[in-house]
Formats: structure tokens, C-alpha cells, sequence
């Protein structure tokens, strides 16, 4: 492919909302992950240009969105005392980059380049190109602006708030909607995460927590076993079964549940009947934008929470508890990070050792979500239907990734009309064949039960498959 020719245009902004405050809840959460991984947590993604729109729109809407939304202007800092901190800038200028490609370069080239472009820039820190946590480049074939890519930093925004201030560029699956203007910024929400009312949330929360994590083992998944994979050892991989999906709208519909939970309850017992794992912590990510006040905030906002299955039983019981703990991990999913790394500390000291959840589970399904919740309420599914989807499922592996705190994280993608999952595995806790087990024991865990309301869970506890 041609290279393009790429340059850089200025774009000046300013608006209201400058000032400093510590780092919120959500912001802390992140930059934690961050240190943990070592991967820059951006959001990213390319888009097809609004109709009509010119490089000169673009820029000019950029500095637009920079002027209204004060989080785009954030940059991070220490106060006096050596804290981190959050500034938020009233001007300044960013860099619109602009790749230009040969009017002779077949029309597909400037796509392709963008969509090399962003999942570069989804791994790539931001800090060395551009001041702030916010990029943007646009492709131009024919002098007609074709393509964009946009990064953001999730210390800035989560993927609903990314999603909130694209609605002002014209791009993504909120196109077109207005967003609340006057929405709690960050630097409100950090002043009201500092009172005392915000306080008590973050205290109850704790004393949920230590519930969960006194009696925990070093590891969830125990030690390693397998020390010749100590090198290239998380594994990054894809499952995706439409025919777990329907089994899942079935097993909501009968039992009166959302598919996320019921997702977390099949996946949880894939998990225990594959390594003998019962009962399972897990930590799962919580979007507190259920809170009043929360739902529009351009900021992030998610934060682990955690809860303990009992998988015995049936798979109807498993749901139910599922139902009943996921409730309550939600509503203790907001407090200050600070606070939980005390308590960890604390309780490590009291029974002697480190101790650490190394499972999560993520529900990313955005806007693929509330279209299955609607299904499942009217759901029709019928066993032919299933089996006309098994001939679909697959299961492929991508790679490794560098380090993982976690033994194993598993993400419910936002892909319609399947369960998709994007998995990263530590093999040396786990086997090749043991994680295929799991995953394909996620599909059959669903199918089982889908029409069955007696279905057992068939979770051994110590018992290892694979």
C-alpha cells in the first residue's frame, strides 16, 4: 500500500469548566489497572466520516468538542503534598492529523490504513504525540475526507463516556443524540468522592469487601504448575457461540433474569467444572452510571466490585444466586480505591500471606445489551434453533500478551446476537485442553439448561477436567 503523506493541523480551544482537584474513584481504578498491566487503557476506534464532512469540519468540530467537554482538557499532575492529581486546562491547542493518500491509490487504501491506525493507537501510549489524552486523525483520498480514528484514554472517559462526546463529532453508535450539558464533571465528582456522605459509601463498601476477601486463597486458581510456560504465558483468545446465546435468552426468559447475569452464572460454572473451583470468587467490573446523577458523566466510572457463586445445585439455583449477589457487588462497586489497598494490606497481615482474586469478568456489551434484554422478555427459542447455530461456534487463539495480573480475564464482547468472549488465560495454571473445556463447557452449560429447569450444575469441587 502507498504511504500517505501525513501532516499535522492546529486546532485552538478553550472553554469553561479549568480548575484542579484530586483524581476521582473511577480515575484512580484505571490508572491502577494501568500500573498493573502495563497497557495504556486507551479506547479507540475508526469511523466512517460524517456525510458531507471536509478536513476543515473535522478540525473545526474537534475544537468544538474540546471547548465544551472540560475532561478532554484534563491533564494529570501531583498537588503540593505529592498527590496525584487531575488539571483541567481553560485553553490550549491539539493536532488534528490529517493522511493523505494519492488520488491514484485504489479507494479502500485510506480504510485500510485507519483501521491499521487504530489498533495501533488502542496499544500505543499517547504521551509521546500529542499534550493531551485525546488523539485524532482523519484519511483524505480525492481531497474528500473518507475515514477517522480516534484514541481516547479511559483516565478520561470510559467506553459509554467515549461513545457520549462522539455524539458531537457525528461518529459511533450514539450519533446524533445530545448529550447533557450540564452532567457532573470530574472535578465536581472528585470535590463530592472528598465528603463525608461520599466517605460512608466508600465504608460500606469496605466492610463488604472484607467479607469476601478474608478467608481468600493466595490465588484463586492456585500456583503455577506448569513452569515451562513461565515465559509467553497469557494467552489471549476468542469464543463465540450463537447458540449460547439463544440458550441464554431461553434460560432469562424462564427465570426472569437479564442475560448478563445469566451469562455470569453459566460462565462461572464452565469455570467450576473445569477446574473443580467451587465456591468462585470472582471481581467484576461495575459501571456506576446506574447511580443518580452518573449516567452522562463524560469520565470513567467503572470499578471492580466482587462476589462469591456457590455453584451447586441446578443451574436455575446458580442463576438465582447469581441474581442476588450480582445486586449486591453492584451497589458496593463505588468507593475509593485507596481505601481497598488498605484493607488488602491489612487483612495479608492478619492471616500471614498475600492473597489476591485473580479472576474478572467484564460485561462490554454497550448497545448489544439492552437489544437481548428485550428479546429475552418474549423470547421463543426452540431446541432446532440452537441446533441450526452449533455448526457457527468457534474457538481460536491469538497469541500471547506480556503480563496479566489476573489468572484469568474474561470479557463478554459487544457483538449482537452471540456470545462472543475475549479471554486472556494464564497457562501456567491452566492447560490448553482445560481452557477449551471451559470455553466450550460455556456453550454447553447454556444448552443444557435451556430448556430444562432441573438441569445440574455438574460442578465437582477439587475435581479438574481436561
Amino acid at each position: 500500500m502507498t504511504e500517505p503523506v501525513v501532516e499535522r493541523i492546529p486546532v485552538a480551544f478553550s472553554g469553561p469548566g479549568a480548575g484542579t482537584a484530586p483524581l476521582t474513584w473511577g480515575q484512580k481504578a484505571i490508572l491502577q489497572d494501568m500500573r498493573a498491566t502495563g497497557w495504556p487503557h486507551n479506547n479507540s476506534g475508526a469511523h466512517p466520516v460524517p456525510e458531507g464532512a471536509t478536513v476543515e469540519d473535522l478540525a473545526h468540530r474537534l475544537g468544538v468538542l474540546m471547548s465544551r467537554f472540560p475532561v478532554l482538557r484534563m491533564r494529570l499532575a501531583t498537588d503540593a503534598d505529592g498527590r496525584p492529581c487531575q488539571v483541567i486546562c481553560a485553553s490550549g491547542e491539539i493536532d488534528l492529523e490529517v493522511a493523505t493518500f494519492a488520488d491514484d491509490v485504489d479507494p479502500r487504501a485510506p480504510i485500510d490504513y485507519g483501521n491499521t491506525l487504530w489498533r495501533e493507537w488502542l496499544m500505543t501510549p499517547l504521551a509521546p504525540h500529542t499534550p493531551w489524552l485525546l488523539r485524532m486523525a482523519v484519511m483524505r483520498h480525492r481531497d474528500a475526507a473518507v475515514y477517522m480514528v480516534l484514541a481516547v484514554n479511559s483516565v478520561v472517559a470510559d467506553g459509554t463516556g467515549t461513545l457520549l462526546f462522539m455524539s458531537d463529532l457525528g461518529i459511533g453508535e450514539l450519533a446524533g443524540r445530545k448529550v447533557d450539558g450540564d452532567a457532573i464533571g470530574t472535578l465536581e465528582l472528585a470535590r463530592r468522592e472528598q465528603t463525608p456522605q461520599a466517605r460512608r459509601v466508600s465504608e460500606r463498601a469496605m466492610r463488604y469487601w472484607a467479607g469476601h476477601l478474608r478467608s481468600l486463597p493466595p490465588k484463586t486458581f492456585g500456583e503455577p504448575r506448569y513452569p515451562g510456560r513461565l515465559g509467553e504465558r497469557f494467552w489471549h483468545g476468542r469464543f463465540n457461540s450463537p447458540a449460547a446465546y439463544l440458550a441464554v435468552l431461553a434460560i432469562a426468559e424462564r427465570t426472569r433474569t437479564d442475560t448478563s447475569r445469566v451469562l455470569l452464572a453459566v460462565i462461572a460454572i464452565a469455570i467450576g467444572r473445569a477446574t473443580g473451583i467451587d465456591p468462585l470468587t470472582t471481581n467484576v467490573i461495575v459501571s456506576n452510571r446506574f447511580r443518580p446523577g452518573f449516567a452522562e458523566v463524560i469520565g470513567p466510572l467503572g470499578q471492580d466490585s466482587v462476589l462469591t457463586l456457590d455453584l451447586g445445585g441446578t443451574v436455575d439455583d446458580v442463576v438465582a444466586r447469581t441474581r442476588q449477589a450480582a445486586m449486591v457487588a453492584w451497589l458496593h462497586g463505588y468507593y475509593d480505591p485507596d481505601q481497598l489497598d488498605e484493607l488488602t494490606a491489612r487483612l495479608d497481615a492478619e492471616r500471614g500471606h498475600p492473597a489476591r482474586i485473580t479472576c474478572r469478568y467484564n460485561d462490554r456489551r454497550l448497545t448489544t445489551r439492552p437489544p437481548s434484554e428485550e428479546v429475552a422478555q418474549g423470547a421463543a427459542v426452540t431446541p432446532e434453533m440452537i441446533r441450526a447455530k452449533l455448526g457457527e461456534t468457534f474457538l481460536v487463539w491469538d497469541g500471547t500478551v506480556d503480563h496479566l495480573p489476573e489468572q484469568a480475564f474474561i470479557n463478554v464482547e459487544n457483538h449482537p446476537e452471540t456470545v462472543y468472549l475475549q479471554l486472556v488465560w494464564d497457562m501456567a495454571v491452566f492447560t490448553t485442553e482445560q481452557v477449551e473445556t471451559l470455553l466450550r463447557g460455556v456453550e454447553e452449560v447454556a444448552i443444557e439448561a435451556a430448556f430444562n429447569p432441573a438441569a445440574p450444575t455438574r460442578v465437582t469441587p477439587g475435581q479438574v477436567s481436561g
